[in-house]
């Protein structure tokens, strides 16, 4: 009998990556759950009512090659090569360049967003190339499409999982591996509850989790979700920069680490 098929998400213990995981076990799933704390992530798990056989937690910090990457290998060896690979681990955090501790802050956030995204996927793109299938999700946001004032750390780095997957698509496309790209827009978690200016077509972790299971079903290349933001950042890509500079200006800052 073949067994249910297999996703391995990064950032599992809150926000959309909870979410999803939630999302794709009613769907049929088994889960491969990547967070630093375990322990949350399995009693969560079980107060949840997961099923112990289609669940298992991994232990690693993104930010951490060696870390993230043995996680990686040590799913394909205890559950095998999966489906899907969602790499949903991300921070978000305000910087100003003008301050020098800002600059450690960056660091940390490419750290997380970038090179751990890429040492997410490193274990798997070998062995499912190999195998002509899968699925390598990368999730950006609709804030690397434009930048945004007391932001760049974040802006820019999402902007780089953009281009870094339109990259690897092309890399895995000649071996049947798909590469997608879910840029969400406001979603409401933890990380943007705190924000301090006005989040337009916010919407649900749990309809974000729906509207990206279908999309990554359906092989979407880009996705901006909802729907809505879409249509706002395909309108930011054109937008003359003086205009989009008088439209931002006053613009309440991201709150810098420790604010």
């Amino acid at each position: 009998m073949n067994q249910a098929p297999l996703v391995y998400i990064t950032g599992a213990s809150s926000g959309l990556g909870q979410a999803m995981a939630l999302e794709f076990y009613r769907q049929g799933w088994r889960l491969a759950l990547v967070a630093r704390r375990t322990e949350e992530m399995a009693r969560w798990a079980q107060e949840q009512g997961l099923e112990a056989a289609r669940w298992r937690v991994y232990g690693a910090d993104v930010s951490q090659v060696e870390s993230i990457v043995e996680a990686g290998r040590r799913c394909i060896a205890e559950q095998g090569l999966p489906d899907v690979v969602i790499a949903n681990a991300g921070i978000s955090v305000g910087m100003d360049s003008a301050i020098y501790e800002d600059l450690a802050v960056m660091q940390r956030l490419y750290a997380t967003n970038n090179i751990g995204l890429a040492a997410t996927f490193h274990p798997f793109i070998a062995p499912m190339n190999a195998r002509r299938s899968g699925s390598l999700v990368g999730i950006a946001s609709v804030a690397g499409i434009r930048g945004l004032p007391g932001h760049a750390a974040y802006c820019s780095s999402k902007a780089a999982v953009i281009s870094y997957c339109e990259s690897l698509r092309g890399e895995c496309r000649p071996f049947g591996v798909r590469v997608s790209t879910i840029a969400p827009g406001y979603i409401d978690t933890p990380l943007t509850r705190r924000n301090r200016y006005h989040m337009p077509f916010l919407m649900s972790a749990e309809s974000f989790a729906s509207a990206a299971f279908r999309s990554i079903q359906a092989g979407h290349r880009f996705r901006v979700i909802p729907w809505q933001m879409g249509m706002v950042a395909r309108v930011l890509r054109v937008l003359p920069d003086a205009l989009y500079d008088r439209l931002l200006a006053g613009r309440p800052r991201k709150h810098r680490e420790g604010e």
